[in-house]
């Protein structure tokens, strides 16, 4: 073990409090109900709208990634416990059709597929949204080959106690993940809401692996492709909530990049328009009359500069709550490594800084949720402000 031996006792600190924290809140276990503020009405999850969710909502970025692999039901798992408002997933296709929960189709950092030697000859070089990758991608491999593999932590430098977990889960089917939320709604009395990302939807509608059909089939029977299904539908690309838009009536939100960036089915289809042209009221119009949100990168809400250290917020909050839509911006980490240098703590990137006055900062603009790798912290943070 590398890192600062004082890091240990700070997490189970942070973990302790958040346990304790969640509990007096009503957060987790029977219901959120305790978190809603004057904002927002409703129980966490027992509303019938993504209105009736607790303000500001704390969405698990791709589970509770801060301490177990990604994308696992471990993770799910344990960002439910800690009370997350909603958990996220990412979906991207097997060969055979199936939607499987994966940041990326690039498996190489994720699984221990370069362990079996029997798909050696499945690595390839690919250019994925105009990015050449070697590795294995799951678009070449069938449900069944997937679930032979076993997952494992993505950043293991940074979070080696994670390690600790490699080859527990196998890589889960979206449907699973579905099956789980039920049993687990039903467990606790009160919906399990998702956040559900298509990830390279242009790409994958080439190869024949169209994202959206798949996924709004699998909304229908399971009961999510209502208005207000506790489901939110998310892509980089606004086309493909556009086209799920005509397919299911569950909320869509339009996830966005850095302001100089193109959304790929732009750049694929010759739309000249970045997304600072997007985050202007115009843009957010144009997204208001098929998507119900949208989740920008935090330095859309609060710019940094050279240094790395927060400068003055846009107006983007404001623009956008003038247009109807609501924000879920990402991603708050605890590491020193992934927060503002405002509020890096010690000389340990891999250290835990102060993840609560970042926290704070960001809800200070309005914002009606965020993204977080560490549910417990962002849980906490959210009751200090509504305090």
């Amino acid at each position: 073990m590398t890192q600062d031996a004082d890091r240990n006792p700070g997490r189970r600190t942070v973990l302790g409090a958040a346990v304790l924290g969640t509990a007096a809140l009503g957060v987790g276990g029977s219901a959120a109900s305790a978190a809603a503020d004057d904002r927002h009405s409703g129980h966490g999850g027992q509303g019938t709208s993504y209105k009736d969710l607790p303000y500001p909502t704390v969405i698990a970025h791709r589970g509770a990634s801060g301490y177990r692999p990604e994308h696992t039901i471990g993770s799910y798992q344990l960002a439910l416990d800690m009370g997350a408002h909603v958990i996220e997933q990412d979906l991207v296709p097997t060969k055979d059709g199936h939607l499987v929960c994966r940041h990326e189709n690039d498996i190489t950092g994720t699984t221990d597929v370069a362990d079996h030697p029997e798909f050696a000859s499945r690595k390839a070089t690919k250019s994925i949204d105009g990015v050449s990758l070697t590795g294995w991608f799951t678009e070449d491999f069938t449900l069944a080959e997937l679930k032979t593999l076993r997952t494992k932590e993505r950043i293991p430098a940074i979070r080696q106690e994670n390690t600790l977990y490699d080859g527990r889960w196998a890589i889960p089917s979206f449907e699973e993940v579905l099956r789980w939320a039920d049993k687990e709604g039903r467990r606790r009395g009160r919906p399990v809401w998702l956040h559900v990302e298509t990830k390279h939807p242009t790409y994958f509608r080439g190869l024949g692996l169209g994202l959206e059909e798949p996924l709004a089939k699998l909304l229908r029977r399971y009961g999510r492709d209502r208005r207000n299904s506790p489901v939110f539908l998310q892509s980089f690309e606004p086309s493909s909530i556009q086209r799920l838009a005509k397919l299911v009536s569950s909320p869509g939100v339009v996830l966005l990049s850095g302001a100089s960036t193109r959304p790929w089915d732009f750049v694929v289809s010759g739309d000249p328009r970045t997304v600072a042209d997007l985050v202007k009221p115009e843009g957010l119009k144009w997204i208001a009359s098929y998507a119900q949100g949208i989740g920008p990168t935090l330095d859309l809400i609060i710019p940094k500069d050279a240094s790395g250290k927060l400068t003055t917020p846009t107006t983007l909050v404001r623009d956008a709550h003038a247009k109807g839509l609501i924000l879920h911006p990402y991603t708050m980490r605890n590491e020193n490594v992934f927060l503002p240098a405002d509020f890096r703590r010690g000389t340990d990137p891999n250290a835990y800084g102060d993840v609560f006055g970042a926290f704070k900062v960001y809800f200070e603009t309005g914002i009606d949720g965020i993204f977080t790798d560490n549910a417990d912290t962002g849980l906490l943070a959210a009751a200090d402000f509504r305090r």
